[in-house]
């Protein structure tokens, strides 16, 4: 290959380009305080209550990239104890906010089960908006073995 400026300027362009985009080499993590942002844009400003919702996931995810998650919440779905929606957290992830559940008196019960990606060993929070404006959360850490988002 024969050296001209035009190559010159375009490999020290290039070298320039892949040092500020190399600095970045591991992926970004929400950090908790992200997540408990996100958490008060979904509830409005309104401190969650413990109790009501039930967040089962596993202690120890061997894969990252398949953790079943189920989440309950008691609820008799009608008038003010009907549960609007449920979101996902997970405070490692790239992007904190997971998965969206939404409800109506015509789904019957306050259950979502569903599986989800986490990169790393991380906490899994939900989060019930319920019609009366309540709001519930419960909180699991998923200790995960084999990274999932590029873990």
């Amino acid at each position: 290959m024969k050296l001209t400026r035009r190559n010159v300027l375009g490999l020290t362009a290039g070298a320039a380009a892949f040092a500020v985009a190399g600095a970045r080499i591991t992926p970004a993590f929400a950090s908790a305080e992200e997540t408990e942002k996100s958490i008060m844009d979904f509830t409005g400003g309104a401190a969650p209550a413990e109790g009501k919702i039930t967040l089962t996931a596993p202690e120890i995810a061997e894969n990252g990239n398949t953790v079943p998650v189920t989440v309950t919440v008691e609820s008799t779905m009608s008038g003010d104890d009907m549960v609007e929606s449920i979101i996902l957290f997970a405070d490692g992830n790239p992007n904190p906010a997971v998965a969206t559940f939404r409800f109506s008196e015509l789904s019957g019960a306050a259950l979502a089960t569903t599986r989800i990606r986490l990169a790393k060993t991380q906490n899994v929070v939900a989060v019930a908006k319920m019609k009366d404006g309540s709001v519930f959360m419960d909180k699991k850490q998923v200790k995960v073995t084999i990274g999932g988002c590029g873990g």
